[in-house]
């Protein structure tokens, strides 16, 4: 949202003029609202997003916007409506942006948050919550509490997802079913968290601990999304290593530019159809962008020669598998990832290379990655010959299940395609050039009709693999 769109602007202005209506209310002088609570809240609320605006000295950021929602919600607990709606403006409006326009994002922030914590205290105040919070002489009502809270936090999740929605449709022109999907799903359980340290803060604060209890409650909050943010800071570190060594191995093989990461996204496919979990599936992902980094060793002038590859060029080539084991040797996050690189050319019949494994001693990852691999070779275009159809490149993945692939994870693959489909705007490189009508390589050799333009036999040593063969790409 660089430069704000009309339908944008307008519907931030209509979000902003309802956020004034559900305060209204709090701001005439007989309202009788609580000013000290409101601006004890919002005065926390300030200082938590304000740390944010700033690395701290060590480079460290240990919150982000919207990290102390249990805040907002311990204010629809402990105000009416209208005066809670305010708790979240002055953070909101001085929080930290990541990206311009930084106006229209925070108006768009406080708005936001001024109409969903309205909406949550009035829900809470329907079902009488405050009554069940205690005070003095009188003891919380557990656990029923927890009820209208529950209740309260659903109503913030609802209308918080319904607003992100909504500014996606108007600013980014996202489909409204595409915009909404998994919103509510993905965040309703961390506010449900935030929600019962809300509403501890709440009954603590009617307790005899008063204010005090916001400190009680925050700061393991405040230490809980220190470590999160550790833990979200090494996943970017692990990111920016894969992308350079992705980058590395595209400017070196230009014939295969965006292939490693369709290779991941496949392969994320096949890891969900099978049931992996999130740790393994994203492990996966890792080894399908890094499967081809060994190229890094194999000299540029094989990489891109036009033409059939010698005997010994091949040899060079199928050295890569081993070339990418070496390279990621150390780095630890990768875990079966690594094993994944190492033996994705491998055959389940033995052919295969660097070591000639067969059926169930290949690693899981290598088979899936193996698989993936060969589907996003045969669907792209190259600049030497056209890529298939998505229903030709499955029935040629399925004609070699049981002797080239895993039968599995062939399968796996065909249901993720059947689930998601597969963009053909994604198979192609930006610098892969026209195809000549004849779908012939642009300079000399023969192109087989189930693979590269190559020449030569097999490496020395190995079984030659029977029938035509899918293989990846190119150059290995």
């Amino acid at each position: 949202m660089r430069a704000t769109r009309g339908a944008a602007r307008a519907y931030i202005t209509a979000v902003a003029a309802g956020a004034l209506c559900c305060a209204a209310p709090a701001l005439p002088g007989g309202a009788r609202t609580p000013w000290g609570t409101v601006a004890l809240l919002a005065g926390l609320y300030l200082a938590c997003e304000l740390p944010g605006r700033r690395p701290f000295p060590s480079g460290s950021l240990p919150i982000r916007a919207g990290s102390f929602f249990p805040l907002l919600l311990a204010a629809a607990f402990l105000l009416p409506p209208a005066a809670a709606a305010l708790v979240a403006v002055p953070g909101s409006l001085v929080g930290r942006v990541e990206r311009p326009p930084a106006t229209a994002r925070r108006v768009w922030r406080a708005a936001q948050l001024a109409v969903t914590v309205w909406a949550a205290a009035t829900v809470h105040g329907l079902l009488d919550g405050r009554a069940t919070l205690g005070g003095p002489g009188r003891l919380p009502d557990l656990p029923y509490a927890i009820v209208p809270g529950c209740a309260a936090v659903l109503a913030f999740s609802l209308v918080l997802a319904a607003l992100d929605g909504s500014i996606l449709v108007a600013a980014e022109r996202l489909p409204p079913r595409r915009a909404w999907n998994g919103l509510l799903s993905r965040s309703l359980g961390p506010h449900l968290v935030h929600g019962l340290a809300g509403l501890m803060m709440a009954v603590l604060w009617h307790g005899p601990y008063g204010p005090l209890s916001a400190l009680i409650v925050l700061l393991p909050m405040y230490i809980s999304c220190w470590v999160f943010a550790q833990y979200h800071r090494e996943h970017a570190a692990h990111r920016a290593t894969i992308r350079a060594l992705v980058q590395a191995v595209d400017l070196k093989d230009t014939y295969t530019r965006g292939h490693s990461e369709r290779v991941g996204r496949a392969s994320v496919l096949i890891a969900r159809e099978l049931g992996m979990d999130q740790d393994r599936t994203e492990v996966v992902r890792f080894a399908g962008i890094l499967h081809d980094v060994g190229k890094l060793g194999v000299p540029t002038r094989v990489l891109r020669k036009d033409g059939p590859l010698t005997p010994e060029e091949r040899q060079v080539i199928e050295l890569h598998p081993e070339y990418g084991h070496e390279i990621v040797r150390g780095i630890g996050f990768l875990g079966e990832a690594r094993a994944a690189i190492l033996h994705h050319h491998e055959r389940l019949d033995g052919s295969g290379y660097p070591y000639g494994l067969s059926g169930r001693e290949i690693p899981e990852f290598a088979r899936v990655v193996a698989v993936a691999d060969a589907f996003d070779a045969m669907t792209s275009t190259r600049s030497y010959r056209r890529g298939r159809p998505v229903p030709a490149a499955l029935a040629e993945l399925k004609r070699c299940a049981g002797t080239q692939f895993d039968p599995r994870m062939v399968r796996a693959l065909a249901r993720g395609l059947e689930r998601h489909g597969w963009s053909a705007a994604t198979t192609a490189g930006p610098e892969e050039g026209p195809v000549p009508p004849d779908g012939s390589v642009r300079s000399g050799g023969p192109v087989l009709p189930d693979g590269p333009a190559r020449s030569g036999g097999p490496r020395p040593g190995r079984v030659p693999a029977s029938g035509p063969q899918p293989i990846a790409d190119r150059r290995g």
